[in-house]
């Protein structure tokens, strides 16, 4: 079977692991198993992957620590947590530092292969809105044959809005979601991601945002 993607897999529960590891590979993804968050460090800088899949209890630099360390290094790979904290502040701190979803400890690995292979699929098709095409898995933007330049937090907004197009977004999903750290900050920033997208972005007073139909 021809290789659908690379993955970083980074836990430390051997059995798990080793799960995991055979189950990806029988599907035909290239997976990169290590046990550490130094580890797990070194491998995203020696190569790029195409999904990040890691735990957040492990030694030397724990999962969120290591994401929240390479969203701040510009890499926008998608990510999972596989994790057994259940507390809302950790799945709150996970979403905000960039993770595209976070699964419970004990779960069957055919429910973690079955998300990952959403991600896959989702990744690979191109979002129309208006004249404007959005590639997710590289998170590009274009007008026609030009592409739209935006920094990192802006590319997340654009990225969240548009995935959620015609649905109401309270303020405080938004902020839990994206790196933004109150809500006149995430006004300038959505006033600023339309000036440079035409973005048709209403606010919903005293609640949120709707990004609307084309």
């Amino acid at each position: 079977m021809d290789t659908t993607g690379k993955i970083l897999l980074l836990e430390d529960d051997l059995d798990l692991g080793e799960t995991i590891l055979d189950i990806l590979e029988i599907e035909g993804y290239s997976v990169t198993w290590v046990k550490d968050g130094i580890d797990a460090s070194d491998s995203s800088y020696q190569e790029s992957f195409d999904l990040y899949i890691f735990d957040i209890n492990v030694p030397n630099f724990n999962g969120l620590e290591l994401l929240e360390a390479l969203r701040d290094a510009e890499d926008s790979t998608p990510a999972i947590f596989i994790s057994a904290l259940v507390d809302l502040e950790s799945i709150s701190k996970a979403f905000r530092i960039g993770a595209e979803d976070y699964i419970k400890k004990p779960f069957f690995p055919e429910e973690l292969l079955i998300r990952i292979k959403a991600k896959f699929n989702n990744s690979n098709k191109k979002i129309i809105y208006r004249d404007i095409i959005y590639y997710p898995k590289d998170r590009e933007i274009y007008r026609g044959k030009n592409r739209i330049n935006l920094s990192r937090m802006q590319i997340e907004l654009f990225d969240f809005f548009i995935k959620n197009i015609d649905k109401v977004i309270t303020k405080e999903r938004i902020l839990e979601t994206i790196s933004i750290k109150n809500v006149s900050a995430l006004r300038v920033a959505i006033n600023k991601l339309k000036q440079f997208t035409d973005l048709d972005i209403k606010n919903i007073h005293g609640v949120g945002y709707r990004l609307e139909k084309c």
